[in-house]
């Protein structure tokens, strides 16, 4: 039986200067710190730039409030669309390429950092701090830029700390992050302040342009119960692709993450089991949950057939959740499809191990989705 991909050892990348943490504000910080959070002196260069961040958040966030709080209890939210899937299946492809339409609009990266006041420092602020962006992003080549799409988890980690994001401050110890996967176990309390929060950010992006949202975060591929009470009228696009190459990006993505934003030192101790957990909670909620979903408002996708012909199942998406003409965002779109032709994806050697895990564990999910078992 082969040996496992992940290692004790964590592989080096370069995020230049930004760490997720930089959005915190300081009563946030205290929240981690009193449920254990970890620091280390190794991560000084990350630790140091985040405390001095804390207070800036915090005043910016109160400046935010006086300019702006009567215009967003006046907002109201469009029914948004969601993108689901476990990370690593094809989430911000799809969201990427669903953002390309003008007439939706949708989170960024520095919307979903500094979520406490981007409607006040955006516009000044992004341009001075872009240089603390990478090109792409560590775990997958990705393009990344203050201004293009993010996933809204970074956000809801910041104004509530109730996240899975939680596990880089709570390395190897899940109980202290598992509740806020799909929240069915969390703390009522806990419960609402998060709905308090996303509903918030939600009217913060729509105050912007007015538009209805189109957001992702695999994180909500856990919350379809909650986003449906929520929005009732929210329309979902859920993308799945092969357990073995899901699980085995996704185990690679978490080391990446920890490298790249832990501010205690690393462990990856029972790294892939933690993974492995965390997939199969998020195929059996959506499973279980996406059964209330109103027909018409969720259309399912398989990431293989996807990348082999994204404009036709683009179109595929506008018709069956009756978004608007497709045509209009049809040269968008195969304009994007076209510069993707340079783009290399991350290459693994086949971890025998893995396999067998898929084989026998993931099961549920190969006879589910039809997908071959990995020889």
């Amino acid at each position: 039986m082969g040996k496992s991909t992940s290692t004790n050892k964590p592989v080096r990348h370069s995020q230049r200067g930004l760490v997720i943490w930089h959005g915190m504000r300081m009563r946030d910080f205290r929240k981690l710190r009193k449920v254990g959070a970890e620091l280390h002196w190794s991560q000084l260069h990350r630790i140091l730039p985040t405390l001095g961040m804390l207070p800036y958040n915090t005043v910016m966030e109160k400046v935010e409030g006086w300019r702006y709080e009567k215009k967003l209890a006046e907002t109201e939210v469009k029914p948004p669309l969601f993108v689901l899937g476990h990370w690593r299946s094809g989430t911000t492809l799809l969201h990427n390429l669903l953002t390309l339409d003008d007439r939706f609009t949708y989170p960024n990266l520095y919307q979903c950092i500094f979520p406490h006041h981007f409607l006040s420092t955006e516009k000044a602020m992004a341009g001075l701090t872009s240089w603390l962006v990478p090109k792409r992003r560590p775990m997958d080549n990705m393009e990344t830029g203050w201004k293009l799409p993010q996933e809204d988890e970074l956000a809801l980690l910041l104004t509530t700390t109730y996240s899975p994001y939680r596990n880089l401050a709570f390395q190897g110890h899940r109980e202290r992050y598992e509740d806020y996967f799909d929240f069915k176990s969390a703390d009522p309390q806990e419960r609402e302040q998060w709905k308090a929060a996303m509903m918030r950010f939600m009217k913060k992006i729509t105050l912007r342009t007015g538009k209805p949202i189109i957001t992702k975060s695999p994180g909500h591929t856990y919350r379809v119960e909650i986003l449906r009470e929520m929005f009732p009228d929210a329309k979902f696009v859920y993308i799945h692709r092969h357990p073995y190459d899901v699980i085995r990006s996704t185990i690679h993505l978490r080391a990446v993450m920890f490298q790249t934003n832990a501010l205690g030192k690393i462990n990856l101790e029972n790294h892939d089991e933690l993974v492995y957990q965390a997939y199969e909670q998020c195929i059996r909620t959506y499973e279980e949950d996406k059964q209330n979903i109103p027909e018409g408002h969720l259309y399912e996708l398989k990431y293989e057939e996807f990348e082999k012909d994204l404009l036709g199942h683009m179109n595929k998406v506008y018709d069956n959740l009756q978004l608007p003409d497709f045509e209009h965002v049809r040269p968008k779109i195969e304009q994007y499809v076209a510069g993707q032709k340079e783009y290399k994806k991350n290459v693994f050697p086949t971890d025998e191990a893995l396999a067998e895990v898929v084989n026998t564990r993931m099961k549920f999910v190969l006879d589910k989705y039809g997908y071959d078992p990995v020889s």
